[in-house]
């Protein structure tokens, strides 16, 4: 009995010393696979990305390198599209009348001396009247004094009758000056002064005319109304040149620039851009909004920027040349912030988090997280921040 229990105590024994062995050996193998696994991922980039033949083809992938000088520095300014007031120009009158006609109405294009509207004024029939009798005076008294000349020379008159004869007529004639001198002050032309002295009729007729070619942009007549000579009647402007006053922040003065080209963004055409140039830069400050007030001139061929619009006065400043960009395309919203995909080998993508600065056009300036010639994914961005989602990989800092 005592040697069955031995030898089976024994067999129990090696048996338990055999899975000893084994379990060791097993632990053993589990630490080493676990130490050779760990600097692997040690080593690995965060936010480091690795996609299969299989995704890359079902994915369309296009990069741009990041740019060095591209960036330029834009501002935009409120402002409001005025006429050009060097062509523009107020219809009025110099004498009080009734309105016998209108001719035009607002929205007209006129040429020069084209006629607007026809008054009729008495005050005009006399004043033409006064000066018909003056140059009928003047007449008188020129002849007078000839004929007295003649009979001097004759001895048939003597020196004080010429003298006297010579006076009158000498008064005649500045009456004469005074009543034309009063017809020009009045308004009317040189060519209705020359009909008076051929044709000596009164025509009490006041035409308003047309100062240049332009487009009719205010009425203020009406037909059988008596007007003075502190309205005013029609306003005519040359819209081919408009003016756009902008109100430019006491910060940003710097930037602005007699003669600088500048883009124009009508609120009415908020996809279109109309070229521009600064052609005033103001003096003062408007005490009120500290604002200074800057005139662009900008061509306006097609009439399509009209008086008192609003618009955005778009003004750039020179190119950075050490500021780097990206495509605006290239940018996705990440967990920490604003994120970039460059790309590292042909199918491994690391997501940046980068620092952004102001946008201009289609790129934007960034400060911190890429360097000048990286490879940045453009299309196909979104595709690489959803599997980094899908993996719930953190992007690299």
């Amino acid at each position: 009995m005592k040697e069955r229990t031995v030898k089976s105590m024994g067999r129990q024994t090696g048996f338990l010393f055999v899975t000893f062995v084994a379990c060791a050996t097993g632990c053993g193998n589990t630490q080493q696979d676990s130490s050779s696994a760990m600097p692997i991922t040690a080593n690995r980039p965060a936010g480091l990305l690795r996609l299969s033949q299989e995704e890359l083809s079902r994915t369309t992938i296009e990069t741009v390198p990041v740019e060095r000088g591209r960036f330029r520095l834009s501002r935009e300014f409120p402002a409001t599209i005025r006429p050009n007031e060097n062509e523009l120009a107020e219809v009025t009158t110099l004498i009080r009348g009734r309105v016998v006609n209108v001719q035009v109405d607002v929205g007209a294009d006129v040429k020069k001396g084209d006629l607007l509207a026809l008054l009729h004024s008495t005050d005009l029939g006399l004043a033409e009247g006064a000066y018909l009798k003056a140059t009928a005076r003047l007449y008188e008294a020129d002849v007078s004094y000839k004929r007295a000349k003649d009979l001097y020379e004759h001895q048939a008159v003597s020196l004080a009758e010429l003298q006297r004869r010579e006076a009158a007529m000498r008064t005649a004639r500045a009456e004469a000056r005074e009543m034309q001198n009063q017809l020009e002050l009045l308004g009317v032309p040189r060519r209705e002064i020359d009909r008076l002295n051929r044709e000596h009729t009164i025509k009490a007729d006041v035409p308003l005319r047309a100062p240049f070619d332009g487009r009719v942009i205010m009425r203020n007549i009406t037909r059988g109304e008596v007007v003075e000579t502190n309205q005013k009647f029609f306003t005519v402007a040359d819209l081919s040149d408009i003016w756009v006053i902008a109100a430019v922040p006491e910060k940003d003065v710097e930037y602005i620039q007699k003669g600088h080209p500048v883009d124009i963004v009508a609120a009415a055409y908020p996809h279109g851009i109309f070229k521009g140039t600064i052609t005033y830069v103001g003096d003062v400050l408007d005490p009120a909004t500290r604002t200074l007030p800057v005139r662009v001139t900008a061509p306006n061929p097609d009439k399509r920027l009209k008086p008192e619009m609003f618009a955005l006065v778009r003004i750039h400043a020179t190119p950075d040349p050490n500021t780097l960009t990206v495509p605006l395309s290239a940018i996705q919203n990440g967990p920490t912030g604003n994120v970039v995909f460059v790309q590292r080998g042909p199918s491994e993508f690391e997501m940046r988090t980068v620092r952004l600065g102001e946008e201009y056009g289609d790129v934007a300036a960034v400060l911190d997280g890429v360097r000048a010639g990286e490879p940045v994914v453009t299309k196909g961005s979104f595709v690489l921040k959803s599997e980094m989602e899908r993996h719930k990989i953190e992007p690299a800092p």
